[in-house]
């Protein structure tokens, strides 16, 4: 069939119409990820860009991310809800790539409300695409933890995984079909909770208790359930601020982390458009957040960690343990190579540098710019867990400034060692840094 010349002028003027109005909203996203092994500090970066933000969003993971803001004095602590719920004007949406457990988000609310968190109600989304994490999940993942022995990832036992699992083996349950036909609801959960008892046959579960216990947890969510693809690209045309919040971080990627010490969801900017229906054009700044030294919780291999007296120094003074996992954190030098690595896959257009003021009191610190494996330099991350356990890490050695940074509020007064430790940052990732965390409030942040 052939078109006439007019219907093909329409089509165009409308494809032009559609690439112009993508295009002036491009830059109205902005994302916030980790560019290390999670801890980094991302809460306290969202609340702070949240202040200038519609809706902050969730794209992935669940109760396994932990953020931590603290606001005149008191923390709180986020672990499903985005970090910018602070914000009483801004929206906060938890997309369809997040993995949700109820009675563990009821109770962070709760939690939250107790601190000072206000009208929520009224300002939480979220997406009937997500997947919800049993009780039973978190029961498989610490099963699956036991049977691996001494060949254990350390998972936080939230039920990530196996969730993630169900999802992709197309048996899991959604947020849409709790609140849909509630018999239909029924019958997918008999048969998964039957599913798993085959593979774990001392899995015990009381399907009534817990079918009772969802009705129930159905008429508490409803009221902030919605179809959010459509509500977040409305927002996007109608010209709102769109902040989103990864969790965890991109060492911890399913595909380009430290596999298989990894979380199971993609935290890197390709989960930021699948778990919420984003279109790649709406990416704007993405914001990579670098703790200055480098922590990890969980086993795998951890090139520059410190396994001496520095180590426990930056775990003391850091406060490095785990908010979901209350583990003490592993602790080693800034590894560049590392960095250059998750920028790679991410395109940070900046960076905020965390936890600077950790580093005060050490005479000499070391940043890793390099790796040798097998004697020879490379130019490349390595894939293998086996072979990132047998790097060689390059160090740059620099004074250290043994001055107080906390209370510093501008770039010209941090001491000249602290300014060349950050020049050193930027000369190697060839990418600026515009924040500089040194304390842990909300006003304890550089702004270049």
């Amino acid at each position: 069939m052939q078109r006439s010349a007019q219907q093909t002028n329409g089509d165009s003027v409308l494809t032009s119409r559609k690439k112009q109005r993508v295009s002036s909203v491009a830059t109205k996203v902005t994302v916030v990820l980790g560019a290390q092994w999670g801890d980094e500090g991302k809460g306290k970066v969202v609340d702070m860009l949240a202040t200038d933000a519609d809706v902050v969003c969730r794209c992935q993971g669940g109760s396994n991310a932990g953020h931590t803001v603290v606001v005149d004095g008191a923390e709180f602590h986020f672990h499903l809800l985005p970090s910018g719920i602070i914000n009483s004007r801004c929206t906060s949406l938890i997309g369809n790539g997040v993995v949700i457990h109820l009675p563990g988000l009821f109770e962070e609310l709760e939690s939250n409300e107790a601190k000072g968190l206000k009208n929520w109600q009224e300002r939480l989304v979220i997406s009937d695409r997500a997947h919800i994490v049993f009780d039973f999940h978190q029961q498989v993942d610490s099963l699956q933890e036991l049977e691996k022995g001494t060949q254990s990832l350390g998972t936080t036992k939230k039920g990530i995984g196996p969730t993630y699992s169900s999802k992709a083996a197309r048996n899991g349950l959604r947020i849409g079909d709790l609140l849909g036909d509630f018999d239909g609801f029924s019958l997918k959960f008999n048969a998964l909770v039957t599913s798993y008892q085959k593979i774990f046959p001392a899995l015990q579960v009381d399907v009534k208790a817990e079918l009772q216990r969802y009705k129930e947890y159905a008429e508490r969510i409803r009221p902030l359930v919605k179809e959010t693809v459509q509500y977040l690209n409305e927002a996007l045309c109608e010209g709102k601020k769109v902040l989103v919040e990864g969790a965890n971080a991109t060492m911890l990627d399913i595909d380009f982390g430290t596999y298989p010490y990894v979380t199971s969801s993609n935290c890197s900017i390709g989960g930021v458009c699948t778990g919420l229906g984003l279109s790649p054009f709406y990416i704007g700044e993405v914001v990579g957040v670098v703790k200055a030294y480098t922590t990890r919780v969980g086993d795998g291999p951890f090139p520059t960690e410190l396994l001496d007296a520095t180590g426990d120094l930056l775990q003391r003074r850091g406060h490095e343990v785990g908010v979901t996992t209350n583990r003490k954190r592993r602790c080693g030098w800034l590894d560049l190579s590392l960095v250059k690595f998750t920028a790679m896959i991410n395109g940070y257009t900046s960076i905020c540098l965390t936890k600077l003021d950790i580093l005060d009191v050490l005479p000499k610190i070391q940043i890793g710019v390099g790796y040798r494996l097998n004697g020879e330099e490379i130019n490349y991350f390595p894939s293998s867990t086996s072979d990132l356990g047998k790097v060689e890490v390059i160090y740059e050695i620099l004074d250290g400034w043994q001055s107080p940074t906390e209370g510093v509020r501008s770039l010209e007064k941090l001491p000249p060692n602290a300014r060349k430790y950050i020049q050193l940052i930027e000369e190697h990732l060839d990418i600026p840094v515009k924040w500089i965390g040194v304390g842990a409030g909300r006003e304890s942040v550089i702004t270049l």
